[in-house]
């Protein structure tokens, strides 16, 4: 590593950043033709910013990205960022004649539609309005000022007249609350989607709406209602209708990822491996199948060793990163708890041998998962064996008969209960309308002495 990458990554770590040393398994150019939007630049960016064997090349398309647009920012935070890793590029210096007139361009554009709008409310019509706010907040959102992009297409909301514009209304606020990271802002505008569209409509909206929202419960982790959500996206739909959000190799890894972290065996098989929507996805990353799989069959070994080959991967995803090192070591813990299900008792060598990592044995683990109840296990350091803690039988059995016991009590006096009111002649009879009163007789005395 040259020692003006160093230094960027060293100013990256500060800013609460990571530094991802193992070459990705992807070809970046590949990768981001699978998307379109502002979503390109931002994992072009985060790409450059996390991973040391990409990071000059990352930028540098970055850069590429950034001319092609409008957004000014995204080009000086590009330019400025490549100026620090690797100063000799040609790239590295701001073009400031684009700037200049970018800028100027972007004024200019604002202005005339700031303009028209004003125009089309002055006349009234509903739909120049609508139209109007919308190419606003294309505008704004094209130059990165998203807060005013956001409110330029909740004004649209009033004046929309089928369920194709008021679709596209909830899809342009996604995208912006995505953007910023509004989680919550997401799910609501995803729940205004819903209902009153079309048959074709509907087909083409399923996948964006479970992807979206899968995308959305993530960054709030609820990993396992995000699992059900991206596993329930239909893969029959085309990734140009969501792929300005994620592609459907995406959905695969978030989805088998999230389902490994929080289901266990039996629904692992039922809702992912012999799901008809799913298997397409999954087919576009055959690893992740096969970790699923491995760890069904029980050689949770085998399952972790392949989800570790892929987490640099992992690490450079938009939405994955801040929560990768967490569903990994869900997806650890549950390979472990399970591998000791059938023992009563296994040797510390023979884990450390299925589980241990380099340089870091595996009892200090043991011994966090024990302590905060996740595994039920005692660890004999000096026998060097991990026991696990049963029930006694004897004790499962007496609890289940003084729990028979006490049910039985339990009907036995509700039985007596009803027996005496029944002798006592207070039961409730049915309600005769006689006389203009509800109860006759007999039957409202016993309401009275009831409720006395």
């Amino acid at each position: 590593m040259s020692h003006h990458l160093l230094a960027f990554f060293t100013i990256m770590d500060n800013q609460g950043g990571i530094a991802v040393t193992d070459p990705p398994k992807f070809d970046l150019d590949l990768y981001i033709q699978n998307y379109k939007g502002r979503t390109r630049f931002d994992r072009l960016f985060l790409i450059a910013r996390s991973s040391v064997p990409l990071c000059i090349d990352a930028l540098k398309v970055a850069i590429a990205e950034a001319k092609r647009g409008a957004d000014t920012q995204r080009y000086r935070e590009a330019v400025e960022c490549l100026r620090i890793a690797a100063p000799s590029e040609p790239e590295a210096v701001f073009d400031q004649a684009w700037l200049s007139n970018q800028e100027a361009a972007n004024r200019i554009e604002t202005k005339r539609l700031l303009t028209e709008l004003k125009g089309y409310k002055n006349n009234l019509i509903k739909e120049s309005i609508r139209m109007g706010n919308e190419d606003l907040g294309k505008h704004l959102e094209s130059i990165g000022d998203l807060n005013a992009a956001a409110e330029a297409f909740s004004k649209m909301r009033p004046d929309v007249s089928t369920s194709k514009q008021f679709i596209d209304v909830g899809r342009h606020l996604v995208r912006v609350s995505v953007q910023r990271c509004e989680w919550a802002m997401v799910s609501a505008h995803l729940s205004k989607m819903g209902g009153s569209q079309s048959q074709e409509e509907e087909f083409i909206l399923q996948p964006y709406i479970k992807i979206a929202h899968g995308i959305a419960l993530l960054g709030q982790e609820k990993y396992h209602e995000a699992a059900l959500s991206f596993l329930a996206a239909d893969s029959a739909a085309s990734s140009s209708n969501y792929n300005e959000l994620a592609s459907a190799n995406d959905v695969a890894i978030y989805g088998g990822l999230l389902a490994l972290a929080s289901m266990d065996r039996s629904h692992l098989q039922q809702q992912v491996l012999e799901n008809p929507k799913f298997r397409t996805f999954l087919e576009l990353e055959p690893h992740i199948r096969r970790a699923i799989a491995q760890f069904v069959s029980g050689r949770y070994s085998a399952c972790i060793a392949i989800l570790e080959s892929y987490r640099p991967d992992y690490l450079l995803d938009i939405y994955l990163q801040k929560h990768i090192q967490t569903i990994y070591a869900q997806i650890r813990r549950k390979c472990i708890v399970q591998y000791m299900i059938p023992f009563s008792c296994v040797s510390l060598d023979t884990m450390n041998k299925a589980f241990g990592r380099p340089g870091q044995p595996i009892e200090d683990e043991l011994a966090d998962m024990i302590q905060s109840g996740i595994l039920q296990a005692r660890i004999n350091t000096i026998d060097k064996l991990v026991t696990t803690i049963g029930t006694n039988p004897r004790v499962q059995m007496q609890e289940a008969a003084l729990k028979s016991a006490e049910d039985y009590e339990r009907q036995a006096l509700d039985r007596l209960r009803r027996m005496g009111i029944s002798a006592a002649d207070l039961e409730l009879k049915g309600q005769k309308k006689m006389g203009g009163h509800p109860l006759h007789g007999q039957s409202e005395l016993a309401m009275e002495e009831t409720l006395g």
